[in-house]
């Protein structure tokens, strides 16, 4: 799957930005986008914030108005040297999603922008058993990323993009259900909306609060 479009992409921040802001316009553009997952959450300038999988930084740059203390997680070392010309308010860190370099119980909130449908099965597993890791009790994961289209209309214009742009591993994401497979690792309260026909998900859950008896 893929065209030699995708390494393309990833060389040149130009076409790979122009190709997310074309994306993002079935929500009504970037801004939107980007800051969809974050909906119905209430941030403060206190709270700890986590890109996961950040890439050069694109949602980065609309994280740090919530809130200065914003982490990008990301295992490129190119596209963090880019994050880091874009986004200099932010802080950059180098290490792969299924390992994260950060100590348990960090975050407030941990945000994934249209980057889990890089993931294999197992990767998706550890990627969010990790994120469990990282976040304080009562602390929120929240994911935007593709899903299976419940408007008809709607599957051209996805299975063009995932064939142009996306390896099998996106295809296998719409074959699952995130919010179960946050259920079953212990995410409480998870949520999800379906946005553009279906063909976007937006998920929330939380990190369960710690008790006291």
């Amino acid at each position: 799957m893929a065209t030699f479009l995708r390494p393309l992409s990833y060389r040149y921040q130009w076409l790979f930005d122009g190709i997310a802001r074309t994306a993002a316009l079935t929500v009504g553009g970037e801004q939107p986008f980007r800051t969809l997952a974050l909906q119905g959450l209430t941030l403060s300038q206190d709270m700890a914030l986590l890109d996961l999988c950040c890439g050069s930084g694109q949602t980065t740059r609309f994280l740090t108005a919530y809130s200065p203390n914003v982490i990008g997680l990301d295992a490129s070392p190119l596209s963090l040297q880019r994050a880091e010309r874009n986004v200099p308010q932010a802080q950059f860190v180098q290490g792969w999603a299924e390992a994260m370099p950060l100590e348990d119980s960090r975050f407030d909130v941990v945000h994934c922008s249209a980057a889990i449908h890089e993931m294999t099965d197992d990767q998706r597993a550890a990627i969010f058993k990790e994120v469990l890791r990282v976040l304080k009790p009562g602390g929120i994961f929240t994911l935007i990323d593709f899903h299976r289209p419940q408007n008809p209309g709607f599957w051209p214009g996805l299975a063009l993009f995932l064939w142009l742009f996306e390896t099998q591993t996106a295809w296998q994401m719409l074959r699952a259900n995130m919010p179960q497979e946050l259920s079953q690792l212990g995410f409480a309260g998870v949520a999800q909306r379906l946005y553009a026909g279906g063909s976007l998900q937006v998920i929330q859950a939380q990190k369960p609060p710690l008790t006291t008896v």
